[in-house]
């Protein structure tokens, strides 16, 4: 839970669209947060994949490396988000290794993201000075 509130996205006062995005470029993050969706049993068939990389990197590999991490095939992905090239920017994420980031939705997932952030909002009012850890 503390993983997706610190990196996943988050509704802003001014535009709630409560939907579980999560985004990451480390494999080991991936896995821990879809363990921790089957942990809350949701079903794989509610998961949405998509990459998001630039476009001069290895774009097809990169797909079936994350298709492959996640157990599915590159059929099942959306459309990948190319970042344009700068040329003023010296990209040190660059070379066979870089696969871009792996975007993780979850449909029908309001309930599921208004669960999260009040799991969040708990474990902060428990921590606060004076609390007694009773929410």
């Amino acid at each position: 839970m503390g993983l997706y509130w610190a990196e996943g996205a988050k509704d802003k006062i001014y535009s709630r669209r409560e939907y579980v995005l999560f985004v990451n470029s480390d494999p080991d993050m991936i896995k821990v947060f879809i363990a921790w969706l089957e942990l809350l049993k949701v079903e794989r068939e509610r998961l949405r994949f998509r990459v998001m990389i630039h476009e001069n990197a290895d774009v097809a590999a990169a797909e079936q490396y994350w298709a492959s991490l996640v157990g599915t095939d590159t059929t099942r992905f959306g459309k990948t988000t190319l970042k344009k090239h700068n040329p003023k920017t010296v990209r040190k994420n660059v070379g066979d290794h870089y696969r871009g980031c792996l975007v993780i939705g979850v449909v029908q997932s309001a309930d599921l993201y208004r669960r999260i952030e009040g799991w969040w909002n708990g474990i902060v009012l428990g921590s606060a000075p004076g609390s007694s850890g009773k929410v």
